[in-house]
C-alpha cells in the first residue's frame, strides 16, 4: 500500500479481525444449539474491533514505524535537503513513503558520490604518474651529468663547464615544477592573498611582448592587437598575478605557435568586465582535449608534446585557470586543429578616464 500509515494499517487490521470474530459467531450460531442475538454481534464486534485497532496501533507505531523513523530522520540529516524539498515532504504525512524517496534520493546520491571518487582517484594516479615523470626526467639528467664528471670529465676543460651547466638547467627545471606545484597549493587553499588596483592591460601585454620577444623572434612570431594598443583598457584585480597570467598563455601560443605565425590580442567590452583573449595561428587542439588542458602536467597527444621539445613545468595553464577562478572570473579555451587556439578570461572592469573602449571590435 503505497499511502499507508499507522492508522490506515490498524483500522484494516481490525477490521479483519471483526470480520473473523463475526464469522466465527454466525458459524457457531448456525452449527450449534446456540442462540446468539443481534445485540451480542454488535457489542462484541465493536469492542473487538476497538481492542484490535488499539493493539495494532500500538504495535505498528512504537514498534515499526518509530524504527522507520529513526532510520528516515538519519538519511534525512544526512542528505540536507533544500527547504523547498523539506516542507514538500513534511506536508506528505506518509512516513514510509517519505523514508523510500529519501532512501531512493540517498542511494542515487551515493552512487554519484562513488562515480566521481573513481573518477578521483584515476585523477590521482595519473597525477602522481606525471608529478613522477616530471621530476625524474631532471633527476636521471642530473645524475648522468654528475657520473660523467665523476668518471673524469671534470677533468676535462671541453666537458665540465658544458655538463656543469647541463646540470644547473635541469636543477632550474625542478625548481620550476616545485615552485609551481606550490603556487597551485597556495592558490587551491586560499592563502595567496590577492592585491587588487586598477591598471591598464594594455600596457601589462606591451611588458609581456617585451619579455618575451627573443623567443618569439626565434620562431619569427609577430605580435599583434586587433585594437590600439594606446588605448586604455582599465581592469580591476591582482597585477602581478594577471601579469603571471598573460605571460603563462602567450609563451604557450608561441611554443605551439607555427614558424612565421602571429599571436593577437584582443579586448572587449562586457558591461562589467573586460574580456581579454591571446589567440595564435598554431597546431590547434584535438576537441576531445579541450577539457582537459587546465589539468596540471595534461600535455595532450604525446606525439605533438615530444614535437614542441620540452621546457615548462606542465603547470601553466593549470596556474592560469586557478589565478582567474581566484579573481572568481571565468576563462575559456576554443581551438581548430591546423589553424589555432584562443584562450579568453574575464576580469572586473577598472576605473578608467572617459569611457575609452569606442575602438573594441566585438
Amino acid at each position: 500500500m503505497k499511502d499507508a500509515s499507522p492508522k490506515k494499517l490498524a483500522f484494516i487490521a481490525a477490521l479483519l479481525v471483526m470480520f473473523a470474530f463475526t464469522g466465527i459467531l454466525i458459524l457457531a450460531d448456525i452449527f450449534s444449539e446456540m442462540q446468539i442475538s443481534y445485540l451480542v454481534f454488535f457489542v462484541g464486534g465493536l469492542l473487538l474491533f476497538i481492542v484490535s485497532y488499539s493493539v495494532f496501533y500500538y504495535i505498528l507505531n512504537n514498534f515499526i514505524y518509530n524504527k522507520i523513523r529513526l532510520v528516515y530522520k538519519t538519511i534525512h540529516e544526512l542528505k540536507a535537503p533544500s527547504r523547498e524539498r523539506q516542507e514538500k515532504l513534511y506536508r506528505n504525512s506518509d512516513i514510509i513513503q517519505r523514508a523510500n524517496e529519501e532512501v531512493a534520493a540517498w542511494a542515487s546520491d551515493k552512487r554519484k558520490e562513488i562515480e566521481d571518487l573513481k573518477k578521483m582517484e584515476a585523477y590521482r594516479r595519473e597525477f602522481l604518474g606525471n608529478v613522477s615523470h616530471e621530476l625524474k626526467t631532471p633527476i636521471f639528467n642530473i645524475q648522468g651529468y654528475v657520473l660523467t664528471l665523476l668518471d673524469g670529465g671534470l677533468e676535462d676543460p671541453k666537458v665540465n663547464r658544458s655538463y656543469l651547466m647541463r646540470t644547473e638547467k635541469s636543477i632550474n627545471r625542478m625548481i620550476s615544477i616545485v615552485e609551481d606545484l606550490e603556487t597551485i597549493s597556495k592558490l587551491e587553499s586560499g592563502e595567496v592573498k590577492l592585491k587588487f588596483s586598477h591598471f591598464d592591460m594594455n600596457m601589462l601585454v606591451r611588458e609581456v611582448m617585451d619579455m618575451l620577444e627573443m623567443d618569439a623572434s626565434q620562431k619569427n612570431i609577430h605580435f599583434a592587437f586587433r585594437s590600439s594598443p594606446e588605448v586604455p583598457v582599465m581592469v580591476y584585480a591582482d597585477r602581478q598575478n594577471i601579469h603571471q597570467v598573460v605571460t603563462n598563455l602567450m609563451a604557450n601560443a608561441i611554443k605551439y605557435g607555427r614558424d612565421n605565425g602571429h599571436v593577437k590580442v584582443s579586448f572587449f567590452d562586457m558591461d562589467e568586465h573586460i574580456l581579454t583573449e591571446i589567440t595564435d595561428s598554431g597546431i590547434g587542439i584535438p576537441r576531445e582535449e579541450l577539457p582537459r588542458v587546465f589539468e596540471r602536467f595534461y600535455r595532450g597527444e604525446k606525439s605533438r608534446s615530444r614535437n614542441q621539445g620540452g621546457g615548462g613545468s606542465g603547470l601553466g595553464l593549470a596556474i592560469v585557470k586557478h589565478i582567474i577562478e581566484a579573481h572568481q572570473q571565468a576563462i575559456n579555451v576554443r581551438s581548430t586543429l591546423g589553424i589555432g587556439t584562443t584562450f579568453a578570461f574575464t576580469l572586473k572592469k577598472g576605473k578608467s578616464v572617459g569611457n575609452s573602449y569606442g575602438s573594441f571590435v566585438i
